[in-house]
């Protein structure tokens, strides 16, 4: 998939993946940085987020993203849980590619790196650290690092758009396949429970996590501007 298969939606160039398959195959043809895409990353763009994610792959990571891009007629594109993508890109290639992993608590990353081995035996895993970077030295530690020891993918754990940042520092030293994946160390180790699977079959995780923190009302009643703009067409 080229560059100019992207679909421009509030500024935001997004890729309209189909499987994947065809996701795995284009970043691993296309080293970069692959940012998730929802309808809160949509609806709040800034000329930071725009310039970030146009610079990179970014691609449907939820419902809302995948319902403006069905709204242009891209009726085949599917979601991909940036949750359910890094451990796909793992178990496609754990045996032949080397792995570096950013973020979470320190308790959180060790409980990540050991899970991880005990499930992809041999796993080549050439470094980690958590996610709690306090100085700039420290920050220009770990992307030195990284350009030495040279991994073929490296994920972020930090929230966006933070962890972007930091991979885009990173691929300027060691182009890679970068992914930032938020929190999903926590989900992994049990810290932080998905959503069953029916409500991630009906596109209903949003409502699940609210009835779980209702302290997101204020964040989920915003996107019902998101859900206007789709329905007007300003998207």
């Amino acid at each position: 998939m080229q560059k100019e298969a992207c679909v421009e939606v509030n500024g935001l160039n997004i890729y309209p993946f189909t499987t994947f398959d065809q996701l795995l195959k284009h970043v691993d043809e296309n080293k970069g940085i692959l940012v998730a895409i929802n309808a809160e990353k949509i609806l709040h763009a800034t000329d930071q987020t725009r310039e970030i994610i146009n610079r990179n792959i970014g691609y449907c990571d939820g419902a809302g993203a995948v319902m403006v891009l069905h709204k242009k007629g891209y009726y085949d594109v599917t979601k991909i849980p940036g949750c359910v993508l890094w451990l796909r890109i793992i178990a496609n290639t754990y045996k032949d590619k080397t792995f570096y992993f950013v973020g979470g608590k320190q308790e959180v990353i060790e409980e990540t790196i050991d899970k991880l081995k005990k499930e992809y035996p041999g796993i080549n895993i050439v470094g980690y650290r958590n996610g709690y970077i306090k100085t700039d030295e420290e920050r220009q530690a770990l992307i030195d690092d990284v350009a030495e020891k040279k991994p073929d993918v490296v994920f972020v754990a930090m929230g966006s758009p933070k962890q972007e940042l930091l991979m885009m520092d990173m691929a300027k030293q060691h182009p890679a396949i970068y992914q930032g994946l938020g929190g999903s160390y926590d989900v992994y180790t049990g810290h932080v429970k998905r959503a069953p699977a029916w409500w991630q079959n009906h596109n209903l995780e949003w409502l699940y996590r609210l009835i779980n923190q209702p302290s997101r009302i204020k964040r989920q009643i915003k996107l019902l501007g998101f859900v206007w703009n789709v329905k007007t067409g300003r998207y």
